[in-house]
């Protein structure tokens, strides 16, 4: 199959995409990356499996689109691991998990440039048929189809502006430039979420710390158990920002009351949406802990810019772009970024073929979250609520409708009845 296929983002959802429209048949896919650095927040996420996203990570893989799952689980820390409310997540290292992404894309013979920000779409009418590029080697990129996975958090100037100041050093905003709506600037009206409060989107949900900075014991537990929990001093209690966070499946009082870490490799993720260092330093086992990533006094805003789009993840106006991951809709989490990202991707090479776009049924938990994200977006808390497999509103709803289930044959089983087996697999 003649044609390009263009992947803006080179986080889970870029990844996916790009993966799928590879699978599909595309001639040559090229994802452009902003940074020097595949995964965005993928860098400080590691958890996978946990709770409904275990159901969504079997319909994918039975679906076709299992490659990136068998990366993350090739470099897991722990298996099966139980935290507050959360039960048989799997944690992936993430200081493994770049490389050896970057290595099985590359394999797959999908091309990533990186240091290359998009600016703009270039348009003929309805047809997107280039992007500029603020690089050092190319100003013009023409391309076929498009999947715009940019994301939806800062840049540096919107998280001082909406949150406490810190852009994530994860997202590495200042050294490479802001992330840019590309929807907005082509005049399409993007959707901001929004907080209970009034203010405007959500904080991320944690950051990481140097586990070798902690004591022998929480190293050991973490080793161990892949888990440690520290109870807070009560002057330390804050029940109040778990009102704030992007991750509201985390939002538990366990979380507002202890230091919860998870080990994702050589660093400990915690989990809770901000604690100051010089407090965290007050408790027992952490008097000379050290930051890795992100920080303690906050962490990226988040769901700045969500695309009008239908079901099929098509962007509204255009006839050949696509969007994935955050910008595709208020999910939350790596799992949802595959699961968007791999229709989007998928999507894009059906139209590069001269094929309808399909959407996923609802039978399938990977397609009822896309539904219920798009029929939610317009209801009076459209803009406050989040979408993740893995708690919250959408978890309740998985388990309302029988969705959620870890029975490996049950979910094949589906993913037959829904006409979806191998569907990312298959060339087009």
């Amino acid at each position: 199959m003649k044609g390009t296929a263009i992947i803006i983002g080179g986080g889970w959802a870029g990844s996916a995409a790009a993966l799928a429209a590879k699978q599909g048949g595309a001639d040559r896919v090229v994802i452009l990356e902003r940074t020097d650095m595949l995964l965005g927040c993928g860098l400080a996420g590691g958890i996978m499996r946990n709770n409904g996203r275990q159901t969504a990570t079997e319909e994918l893989t039975a679906m076709g689109a299992g490659g990136l799952f068998s990366i993350t689980d090739s470099v897991a820390t722990h298996k099966n691991v139980n935290f507050p409310g959360h039960a048989h997540a799997w944690l992936y290292s993430t200081t493994k998990i770049e490389p050896a992404v970057r290595n099985f894309l590359e394999m797959c013979g999908i091309e990533i440039r990186f240091r290359s920000r998009v600016v703009e779409f270039l348009a003929s009418g309805s047809t997107i048929c280039g992007v500029t590029l603020h690089d050092l080697t190319e100003s013009r990129l023409e391309g076929d189809v498009f999947v715009d996975a940019t994301g939806s958090a800062g840049s540096l100037s919107n998280c001082t502006r909406y949150g406490n100041g810190c852009a994530m050093c994860v997202l590495r905003c200042p050294m490479f430039g802001p992330r840019i709506s590309l929807t907005a600037c082509a005049g399409l009206t993007d959707y901001v979420g929004m907080r209970l409060n009034g203010e405007v989107g959500s904080l991320s949900g944690s950051f990481e710390l140097r586990k070798n900075s902690l004591s022998v014991d929480i190293q050991k537990a973490l080793n161990t158990r892949g888990l440690a929990i520290a109870p807070l001093p009560k002057s330390l209690i804050n029940r109040e920002k778990l009102r704030s966070k992007s991750c509201q499946q985390y939002a538990l009082q366990e979380y507002a009351a202890n230091v919860i870490l998870l080990d994702t490799g050589d660093t400990a993720k915690v989990m809770t949406p901000f604690l100051p260092l010089e407090d965290m330093r007050c408790i027992a086992g952490f008097e000379n802990a050290m930051i890795a990533t992100g920080s303690g006094y906050a962490n990226s805003v988040r769901f700045l810019s969500r695309a009008p789009r239908d079901n099929s993840l098509k962007v509204d106006t255009f006839c050949n772009l696509f969007c994935a991951g955050e910008k595709s809709g208020f999910f939350v989490g790596h799992t949802e970024a595959i699961a968007t990202g791999s229709l989007a991707g998928h999507n894009a090479v059906r139209t590069l073929q001269g094929k309808h776009a399909i959407t996923l049924p609802k039978i399938l938990a990977c397609g009822d979250i896309i539904h219920a994200e798009q029929e939610g977006i317009s209801s009076e808390l459209g803009l406050v609520k989040r979408y993740t497999f893995s708690g919250g509103e959408y978890f309740d709803r998985m388990k309302v409708k029988g969705l959620y289930t870890t029975r490996m044959s049950e979910i094949a089983n589906r993913v037959r009845e829904a006409d979806c087996y191998r569907i990312f697999a298959n060339r087009i």
